[in-house]
């Protein structure tokens, strides 16, 4: 069993019992999926470009992104209905598990001048959103290989019903927020 699933069910769901007093299991808040999102509207005419960058997204998550398309035409941004200007990957199980440890114990702390992930960008659904400046911070990207630094948004989905209750359950996984 992973570390993160483990932490939850021993440590993480007792806690919060306690705190929220939750009289059933089932009410306590868990992890549902994590997604992961890449806008490449800048290279939507350079294929081998968007190529690199949905392969890099792939390497991240551990699984193989899905490419997003445009749904409308907008001239100004030059974007055809039916363009590639993007890619996602949704982690569920065992896999958003082994992302989230690897996103809070590894790649946090290779942020630059890392304080503390702010505690403000939950979306008052208990659903929490960070955006990640530059892939470098992955341990699976070699730096000699990326053509250009990118960033994307992470996007952590719970089953809570408000932001505190999202905010304590992702404290208590090991989310660093900032005092």
């Amino acid at each position: 069993m992973n570390r993160i699933k483990e932490k939850y069910l021993k440590e993480v769901v007792p806690a919060l019992q306690k705190e929220f007093a939750y009289k059933n299991i089932n009410e306590v808040p868990r992890l549902e999926k994590i997604v992961l999102n890449m806008g490449l509207g800048d290279v939507k005419d350079n294929s081998k470009s968007f190529n690199l960058a949905v392969e890099e997204l792939g390497l991240i998550a551990g699984q193989k992104p899905v490419v997003t398309k445009a749904k409308k035409s907008v001239a100004n941004f030059k974007v055809r209905e039916g363009m590639k200007i993007g890619a996602k990957v949704t982690l569920r199980g065992t896999r958003m598990y082994e992302f989230f440890d690897k996103f809070v114990s590894i790649a946090l702390p290779r942020v630059r001048d890392f304080r503390g992930v702010n505690d403000k960008s939950f979306d008052g659904r208990g659903n929490y959103s960070y955006g990640v400046r530059e892939q470098l911070i992955f341990p699976e990207i070699i730096y000699d290989k990326i053509e250009k630094i990118r960033g994307f948004d992470i996007s952590f989905v719970t089953t809570a019903k408000s932001d505190d209750e999202a905010r304590a359950l992702l404290r208590y996984l090991g989310m660093p927020f900032k005092a």
